[in-house]
């Protein structure tokens, strides 16, 4: 079933190589069978994008042509494949931007984030959502209530890095956990932590005026890391988050952590760095890392929707298809936290 007002091509902001971006009319993708065509409302600006769009890499993927990037993502369904109930036509959506293959022992096992032949949004070679229209497969287009804007929609996906990220770190209620770094995903994973029933959350940055924001949104209190050592903290500490990337902060916050602990590494930070190995061992601290996330838009969308989690305010620009450069350069303002693309406008 097809929505009457669908056009035959569409607009798309396309990155041509480092900083080098063009706006395309390209056809309005067809939904395959198990697809479901998603007229875009709003899409969020990760830092994944920002380094698509400066360094034309990020590790391993590398843009070898020209990628549409975006994948926070949310929109409205206008058009559905074949095995698709076409009572879907009109649902608010928000996307689950990636597409495992079902049959590898990864997604087998439930760990579809993990598929070696995962397609993923905004990753080289697959398409993203800075586009009016894209497809995703049904079960990946999740349906949200009216009291959850496109904005919030969109912003689900890095709610989601923080759902994965507590969940790995064993955040129950009462629950001690550090938090290194205030940008977007730290602000949103002391959000998610508080929502999961931590009793404190603790929130280093090197920057004031970071940490006075974490202060507003899930954060018990905020310590300067350059002043205050988190291993001197006078609670023992459950659980450490990374949201950084920075090695110094990944360094102190293993040391930090009680005997049994564990700490979880989010950010994107140098592929290889030095840790504290004897610490590790001597009080069997559990490391690990978080790639993505499994099954984590309901929860997601239950915490916004009764108000747990707040995702509106996060947005401190707002840009138009024509303004992408402008969105992706944004992270340079210093009051900046979340910027949104409109690719309707």
């Amino acid at each position: 079933m097809t929505h009457p007002e669908i056009p035959e091509r569409m607009r798309a902001s396309v990155l041509l190589g480092t900083r080098e971006l063009t706006i395309e009319e390209r056809p309005v993708p067809v939904p395959a069978a198990d697809e479901v065509l998603v007229r875009v409302g709003a899409v969020g600006v990760c830092g994944s994008d920002v380094h698509y769009f400066r360094e034309g890499r990020i590790g391993d993927f590398v843009v070898e042509a020209p990628l549409v990037l975006g994948h926070e993502v949310g929109g409205v369904v206008v058009a559905v494949g074949e095995n698709v109930d076409p009572a879907r036509v009109g649902h608010r959506v928000a996307i689950e931007p990636q597409r495992p293959c079902g049959r590898c022992r990864e997604c087998r096992i439930g760990a579809y984030n993990l598929c070696p032949d995962m397609e993923f949004y905004a990753t080289p070679p697959i398409d993203g959502a800075f586009a009016e229209f894209v497809t995703i497969q049904s079960a990946f287009a999740h349906d949200v209530p009216d009291n959850v804007t496109d904005e919030a929609a969109a912003l689900l996906e890095p709610l989601s890095v923080a759902i994965t990220s507590v969940r790995k770190a064993g955040i129950v209620p009462g629950s001690t956990v550090l938090i290194a770094g205030a940008g977007p995903i730290g602000i949103i994973t002391a959000q998610a932590a508080r929502a999961f029933g931590a009793g404190e959350v603790i929130v280093s940055d090197l920057v004031e005026a970071r940490r006075d924001r974490a202060l507003q949104y899930g954060a018990t209190r905020v310590i300067d890391p350059r002043t205050q050592n988190p291993a001197d903290l006078d609670v023992p500490i459950d659980a450490f988050i990374d949201a950084s990337g920075a090695a110094p902060a990944v360094q102190s916050g293993i040391r930090a952590v009680r005997p049994a602990g564990t700490a979880v590494l989010v950010g994107l930070g140098n592929p290889e760095m030095t840790l504290p190995v004897e610490d590790i061992q001597n009080r069997e601290i559990t490391v690990t890392g978080i790639f993505r996330y499994t099954e984590t838009w309901p929860v997601a969308i239950q915490l916004v929707s009764n108000g747990q989690v707040d995702l509106d305010s996060l947005v401190t620009g707002q840009f138009g298809l024509d303004e992408v450069e402008q969105a992706l350069e944004s992270d340079t303002d210093p009051d900046s936290l979340k910027s949104v693309v409109y690719p309707g406008r």
